[in-house]
């Protein structure tokens, strides 16, 4: 099933298409230039299939193989548990924000299951690995922004202090997912929390080029930025 998948892939290559897609995941270097819907659509063709037996045997070296792997399982219909198993498997291969994202937004049954994939992600909050990490904040802004998990969001959001860029990246934009749904308790978050600088600003020009937020409020979320102070070389 492999070198049929790649022959596909290799089908569908783009060349101008994979230069756009590399200047915007500048540490990958296997990306062929395939565009999400098609890759999409294969998942969706090898779930009617034996997705469980393409799993087990596909490769990982280009980029569109990943995640080619990552939409199967996304697609992929079997009890929870299972479910759970795959993308335990998974997470590990995650290695840049596109596959994390996508993956994440794919994983739609996760509303049917709220408490036990809450249960689930846990580990990977705490994580050192920042994909790891990563994974764990995008599936809170994927399917946790509502009253009944937003305390518990901020608080595990509060508790993450790891230096990879694309952890703080994505801690600020969940930040800002929290403002437009919730914003009432994000609001007093802000007020309180142990965010560093960068990703504390970040949130906030985040919230503030949402359009879903009204321009009174923008001005009150601007008059909260940190004055950063700038470290002189000597």
């Amino acid at each position: 099933m492999e070198s049929v998948v790649r022959t596909r892939l290799l089908s569908l290559v783009e060349p101008e298409y994979q230069k756009f897609s590399a200047a915007l995941i500048p540490n990958i270097t296997n990306l062929l230039g395939v565009r999400l819907p098609e890759i999409r659509k294969m998942a969706k063709q090898i779930v009617k299939e034996d997705w469980r037996a393409y799993l087990k045997t596909a490769d990982d070296d280009y980029f569109e193989e990943v995640m080619l792997q990552a939409m199967v399982i996304g697609h992929a219909q079997a009890d929870i548990e299972e479910l759970l198993q795959h993308i335990a498997w998974f997470v590990p291969k995650i290695d840049n924000w596109s596959v994390c994202d996508s993956f994440c937004g794919s994983l739609k049954y996760t509303k049917a299951h709220l408490d036990q994939v809450w249960q689930f992600l846990q580990p990977y909050l705490v994580s050192n690995q920042e994909y790891d990490i990563r994974f764990g904040v995008v599936m809170l802004l994927n399917f946790y922004m509502e009253e009944k998990y937003i305390s518990r969001v901020l608080a595990s959001l509060d508790t993450i202090h790891h230096e990879g860029y694309y952890v703080k990246m994505a801690v600020a934009w969940a930040i800002s997912i929290a403002y437009v749904k919730q914003p009432e308790a994000t609001l007093r978050y802000l007020r309180d929390n142990t965010l560093d600088d960068f990703t504390y600003n970040k949130a906030l020009q985040k919230i503030m080029e949402s359009y879903r937020v009204d321009p009174e409020t923008k001005q009150i979320i601007r008059s909260m930025k940190r004055k950063v102070k700038k470290t002189v070389r000597v």
